[in-house]
This record gives C-alpha cells, sequence and structure tokens, in this order.
C-alpha cells in the first residue's frame, strides 16, 4: 500500500523534470519564462511536487541534518568506528568551526529548497490570472500555502541553525545574492509565522488518501505552534494546538512501534513527513531518501539489513530510560546487536555498534533496492501527534490564558502519551517533567538538541561533550557561504 501513496507526487515531479531546466539551478535562481503553459490546472501541482521533492535532499534530511540536530544532542553518539568521518566526529565534540562541510550542506540544502519554495509560490498567481475554472484558481491558491509552509520550513530550520540568515523571499541574480545582510531572528520569525497565516488561510484541512503526506491546514497550525514555542509565545502555542486537538481529525496510534513502521506512515498521528519509497521497485528513478540508511547496523548481514551506523543512542539516553523504567518505548528505540526483531531479523553481534536507532529499523522485506536499500521506503517523521500534546501541555504549564476547547488540560495531555507507553499517569504535571516526556517520546527524532537550547538546559546537560554557552546556542556561519557573501557576518564565538 505504501508504493503506491507517494506516486502523485513522484510522477509529478519526475514530469517537471523533464520540462523545466530550472531545477538544476541552484540556489534562487531566475525564473523561467517560458515553459509553463498556465491554462491547463494539470500543471499546477508541478512545482509544488518539485519543492516537496527538495525536501529529500542529503542536506536537508540525511546525513547533516542528523549530525547537527541529533548528534550534538545527550541522546546520541556519532557511532559508526572511530576512525568514521571527523567531519561528524567535531559535532559530537563540539569542535566545529565555520569550515565544517556539514554545516555548509546544511546551509545550501535548506536555501535550495527556499529556492523551489519560492519559485512555485510566484508560480501560483499566474495560474490564478490564467484558469477560468474557480476551483482551479482555488487549488492554485492552496498549491501557494503548500509552497509557503515548505519555505516556513525552512526558513525556521536556517534560523534555528544559524540564527541570523539572509532572508530571500523573490528570485536574485547571483550578484544580488551575495549582498544580502542577514536578517535578525526577529525578522525571520516574524517573517515565518507570516507565510504560515496565510498558508493556514488557504489550506485544505485533508487530502484524499492518494496524496496522503501533502502538507495541510493542520501542518502549518503545527509548524506554526513550534516557531511560537521557540519565541516562548505561550498564548500562541496553546491556541494553535488546541485547534489541532479539537478538529479530532488526529490521535495516537496504539502501538508505539507500529508508529514507527512502514505500514505506520502518514498515520492519524502524523502531520507533516518527508516521503520516501522505492516504489516497490530494485531500480529506477531514485525517488527515496538515505535518513535510515546511514543509520542502519553497521556491520550487520545480509547487506540489505546493513548501513553507516551514525547516530547511536547514547548510554545518557538509555540510563534514562532505565531510570524511568520504561520499556515500551526503549524497546522501538533501541535496536541491540546480537538480538533479533520481533519481525524476525538478526542484528549480528558482529555489528560495529552495541546499539541503533530502532526508529528507523525497517524489516528486510522491504529493503529490496539492487544496492543494500535499508530503510529507503522509510519516511522521516518530522512533526507528530504526541508533538502537538506536549507542546500544548508545555504551553498552559508555562501560563497560557486563552480559552481552550479540546477539553484537555496540561495532566490530560501528558498523560495520554504516558498511557502508551506503558507508565502511570501523573497529576500537576510539573515542567521538568514535560520536558523529560519530550525526551523519552522524541529521542532520535532530532528534536533534542534545540530543546535543550530553548530551554536553558543546554549547558548542564551538554557541558561534558564541550558546549559553550554564549557561543553554541547557535552554529557557525559556514565559510564558504562568508567568501560568497561580504556582507554575512559571523556569530559570537566562531571568528
Amino acid at each position: 500500500m505504501k508504493k503506491y501513496r507517494i506516486i502523485p507526487f513522484l510522477l509529478a515531479f519526475l514530469l517537471l523534470v523533464q520540462c523545466e531546466d530550472f531545477l538544476d539551478i541552484r540556489p534562487e535562481a531566475s525564473l523561467p519564462g517560458v515553459g509553463t503553459d498556465y491554462t491547463k490546472s494539470e500543471n499546477i501541482f508541478l512545482s509544488v511536487s518539485a519543492a516537496y521533492a527538495k525536501l529529500r535532499s542529503w542536506g536537508a534530511h540525511v546525513f547533516p541534518y542528523i549530525g547537527a540536530f541529533e548528534i550534538a544532542s545527550d541522546n546520541a553518539d556519532k557511532g559508526s568506528t572511530p576512525e568514521d568521518n571527523p567531519t561528524m566526529l567535531e559535532l559530537d565534540q563540539f569542535t566545529f568551526d565555520a569550515g565544517n562541510s556539514l554545516l555548509n550542506d546544511l546551509w545550501n540544502s535548506y536555501y535550495d529548497i527556499v529556492s523551489g519554495a519560492n519559485y512555485s509560490i510566484h508560480q501560483m498567481p499566474l495560474f490564478v490570472e490564467a484558469l477560468l475554472a474557480a476551483e482551479d484558481r482555488e487549488y492554485a491558491l492552496q498549491c501557494q500555502g503548500e509552497g509557503k509552509t515548505i519555505r516556513a520550513y525552512a526558513y525556521f530550520n536556517l534560523t534555528r541553525l544559524f540564527g541570523r540568515v539572509p532572508l530571500v523571499d523573490t528570485t536574485f541574480t547571483s550578484e544580488q545574492l551575495a549582498s544580502i545582510p542577514q536578517s535578525s531572528t526577529e525578522a525571520l520569525y516574524d517573517f515565518i509565522e507570516n507565510d504560515l497565516e496565510e498558508a493556514i488561510e488557504v489550506l485544505p484541512e485533508s487530502y484524499s488518501s492518494e496524496w496522503a503526506g501533502r502538507i495541510t491546514r493542520y501542518t502549518a497550525m503545527a509548524i506554526k505552534a513550534k516557531v511560537h514555542l521557540y519565541q516562548e509565545e505561550w498564548d500562541s502555542v496553546a491556541s494553535l494546538t488546541d485547534r489541532i486537538i479539537a478538529s479530532g481529525r488526529y490521535g495516537l496510534l496504539d502501538d508505539f512501534r507500529e508508529v514507527f513502521s512502514i505500514d505506520g506512515e502518514n498515520s492519524r498521528e502524523s502531520l507533516f513527513e518527508i516521503q520516501s519509497s522505492t516504489l516497490g521497485r530494485a531500480t529506477g528513478p531514485m525517488t527515496y531518501i538515505e535518513y535510515a540508511y546511514v543509520q542502519g547496523p553497521r556491520g550487520n548481514s545480509p547487506s540489505n539489513m546493513q548501513g553507516w551506523g551514525f547516530c547511536t543512542p547514547s548510554q545518557d539516553l538509555i540510563d534514562f530510560f532505565s531510570t524511568r523504567g520504561e520499556v515500551i518505548r526503549p524497546a522501538t528505540t533501541l535496536l541491540y546487536r546480537g538480538t533479533v526483531t520481533p519481525e524476525g531479523d538478526s542484528i549480528k553481534v558482529a555489528c560495529s555498534n552495541p546499539v541503533y536507532n530502532g526508529k528507523v529499523y525497517t524489516p528486510s522485506y522491504y529493503n529490496n533496492w539492487n544496492f543494500n536499500g535499508y530503510g529507503f521506503d522509510h519516511n522521516v517523521r518530522i512533526l507528530r501527534y504526541s508533538d502537538v500534546l506536549l507542546m500544548f501541555a508545555e504551553a498552559l504549564v508555562r501560563g497560557a490564558t486563552v480559552p481552550i476547547t479540546c477539553g484537555l488540560d496540561a495532566d490530560a495531555a501528558v498523560n495520554l502519551v504516558r498511557e502508551r507507553a506503558g507508565l502511570v499517569p501523573l497529576s500537576g504535571v510539573t515542567l521538568q517533567q514535560v520536558f523529560d516526556e519530550r525526551r523519552a517520546e522524541l529521542a532520535l527524532e532530532e528534536d533534542r538538541y534545540f530543546d535543550l537550547i530553548r530551554t536553558g538546559q543546554a549547558a548542564a546537560a551538554l557541558g561534558s561533550k564541550g558546549f559553550t554557552p554564549g557561543k553554541h546556542e547557535v552554529y557557525p556561519i559556514p565559510a564558504a557561504q562568508m567568501q560568497l557573501n561580504p556582507n554575512l557576518t559571523q556569530n559570537n564565538g566562531y571568528n
């Protein structure tokens, strides 16, 4: 079933690659003036599909992504072998500087997503002007909302990573791009919020099953809630998450393990996933993402059950689960060598690392690509309903005063998450209990590092790894970008 859900995205993207050369230009290149017939409604989604495809890039959601967002945290170690990839080791040990190539990959990849989103956003008024049917014009505006959500998401990650970055919302020449100064963090958040607010107004509440995984109104709401979370705007967080909960469209799956399975993709618990699929084939177009593959068991056999072994669970995370008496969540999150999975796959004793990320485990019967293929059908979970519940609870505990319509309070929201994990309910939930629940629930999902920073816990949690307060709250502006644009200024502590 999974291999069919993504086909509309991929067919549109592959068609666009054949007819538009602009996809080969990166980033923020001039828009093509010819080649698209704006009178044909079947062309509306093409540029949006291309923007979605850019989310699958190596830099945005594979190797650099797991390094900067998770390996730098107390949840994970570099993994693999000691000598493998010193650049990733720099992120793990806080010895990185502006020359770290993974940080430059993140910068380039997220701006490439911005470029694709900008192109799509500026295409839609041309369709609105040319199309005759009202429903087609409305659909073009919905697609523009998807483009704005994608752009907002990319800028949210850029802002968290680097603090201050150039704001590009249209097309420029290469000379113009090389002269744009950085916007302040506040200006960036204002821009992100505006994009998401405009998207919420036009996006549909849902799509039919063949379009599962597309961005909806509630996707934009959830991203916007997290943007407000990072700015400590608790009323906005509470209001948005309350609307999502009250909609009744989302819920927790009964089985925590199912959430991270192939069959559990785009479920009622999902608000945003990066789609990945081999389309059930052994060869062909590369419509997959290697997010799971680079975290797969290193040195395992057969070949379709092994990966690079990066982002391994830390002893600190293992101990955290143990002290809480956790059983259900670590059974999925922690994939130990020398064990056999419930699906019958062996994780051999010969594997390089004692434990791997179990949330990206993919049974061997899915891994049929012609080389390795481990996890190529595994979507990247970006926003889940449990995250919404915990954001809602945090906002209330922190003093949000807006009217609530969903019928939950902070205790009830947290206890929904705990109940599935087999834990006893809490009463009078504290802020630290919410933080701990976030760690246990979202471990190894690229949330922890910036959670530590935004909540002021980074110095205590990461000091032994080399975290320096006043410096490591953001990463350095990549040296390659400083050379391209002399108007960029370096972040504190990296000169």
